[in-house]
């Protein structure tokens, strides 16, 4: 069973780009199966500072195979510009090792223009934290069907036909939601766009379902990407303030057009404290001088959006749940680091709710927004992380907080961040985990 797993346990931002890129030596594929260019990652190699969105971390390695499968939604303009800005930095090995779903739909100029026309009318006030990427239109046309076009499609003679059919179909949509104010879609712009965009992309493109079930049955190393994380699942996550894809581990299967059954260990990664990026419930939220010094120390400003990220305390009630949604093997905790220099530190390890202790975490948006965090207190440390590169070298503070998450979370720490570096990571607990098919 070739399979392994990386998705982030919380609102996304885990810094799953760079456990990607660590294990992607180790495989011979890496699969990107959801989400779009909203997914921001960071991968920091020997000093080098990559910001991908779209491409999977794996492009980083020579020799190994990248794949963006149909369950993915593709900016071309964006994949083309990402591509560009490796190749400028002397990446190499991307004409052949990087593989596009004939599958994967594409965004178009119209879903950009419904996005913004979306946000501007959200309900109640609060923005669902949408990118404006058109990631979430083209999900619906998607499953609409009748408005949708997949990357296969822009090889089709009958491409310029359907661009000026959903044109006619979505120009006055569009306005009435804009207040009469109609989108600038000129369906043989787009067509003629489109298509010089489809010729930058064809060596790439191709029936990613065939390449990886073969891969799988000959016994390929498969490492699975997640994008944004478990708790923006638009199925299980914090409805409606959530993603369009299905971004806890219940989405590989579907995403990537492989069984269940090639998948034998997953890797939960999740912060040592907790951020979030738009609307939406937070329980742990620190709005005060922790929750600013933790973004400070952490940097904690979008890698696609650049904005703010609010921040708060671990959250080991939704943690717990998403490990278990997604069966995790054991968890990586990243970004320790970021906490030194707190004289306490918190977790939380229960909700009130209606006048009720609980530790489970609940299915609707409004429970969620009213619960009361149940806190246990740590104490911190002082200690510089950064240069630690073994767990019998931490403070033995940051040990006990590793040892207490983990007892919360009910599953064993693996791997330990404490920098952006590919140096900067600790094997801890049972690093065999790592060895899948290695």
């Amino acid at each position: 069973m070739p399979g392994t797993c990386v998705i982030g346990l919380q609102w996304g931002d885990e810094a799953k780009g760079k456990l990607v890129d660590l294990l992607t030596p180790r495989h011979d594929f890496v699969v990107r199966y959801q989400g779009g260019a909203n997914a921001g990652h960071t991968v920091v190699v020997g000093g080098e500072v990559y910001k991908l969105s779209l491409l999977p971390s794996g492009v980083l390695t020579e020799g190994v195979t990248s794949v963006i499968t149909g369950g993915v939604v593709i900016n071309p303009a964006k994949a083309i510009e990402e591509l560009d800005e490796l190749a400028g930095r002397d990446v190499r090995g991307l004409e052949k090792n990087l593989k596009i779903s004939d599958r994967a739909h594409v965004i178009m100029p119209w879903h950009f223009a419904e996005d913004r026309a979306l946000d501007a009318n959200t309900t109640d006030g609060e923005n669902i934290g949408t990118t404006q990427r058109g990631i979430g239109p083209c999900y619906r046309d998607k499953v609409a069907r009748s408005h949708a076009i997949r990357i296969g499609d822009l090889y089709r003679d009958e491409l310029r036909q359907h661009i000026e059919h959903i044109v006619a179909a979505k120009t006055p949509v569009i306005a009435a939601m804009s207040g009469g104010a109609s989108p600038e879609l000129d369906p043989q712009a787009i067509y003629d766009e489109y298509k010089a965009y489809a010729e930058r992309l064809r060596p790439h493109v191709c029936d990613t379902n065939e390449l990886l079930l073969t891969a799988a049955e000959a016994g390929k190393r498969i490492l699975f990407e997640g994008a944004q994380g478990a708790l923006l699942d638009v199925d299980h996550g914090t409805f409606p303030f959530v993603t369009s894809s299905n971004s806890s581990g219940v989405g590989i299967s579907n995403g990537s057009g492989l069984p269940a059954r090639y998948i034998n260990h997953t890797l939960g990664v999740v912060k040592a404290y907790s951020t979030r990026v738009g609307g939406g419930p937070f329980p742990t939220e620190q709005d005060n001088a922790d929750g600013q010094k933790l973004r400070d120390q952490g940097n904690e400003y979008g890698t696609v959006t650049k904005r703010p990220r609010r921040c708060g305390w671990l959250d080991a009630v939704a943690v717990r749940y998403t490990a278990r949604l997604g069966g995790v093997d054991a968890i990586a905790v990243m970004l320790l680091d970021v906490l030194s220099g707190f004289e306490e530190l918190k977790i939380c390890n229960a909700y009130e709710l209606d006048g009720k202790t609980t530790q489970v975490f609940p299915s609707h948006v409004d429970d969620i927004r009213r619960v009361k965090p149940v806190y246990e207190s740590l104490p911190g440390w002082s200690e510089d992380l950064t240069g630690v590169r073994s767990m019998d070298d931490l403070p033995a503070n940051a040990l006990a907080y590793l040892e207490r998450v983990s007892e919360l979370v009910g599953r064993p720490v693996s791997i330990v961040s404490v920098g952006p570096g590919r140096e900067q990571t600790i094997l801890a607990g049972k690093p065999e985990l790592l060895a899948t098919g290695a």
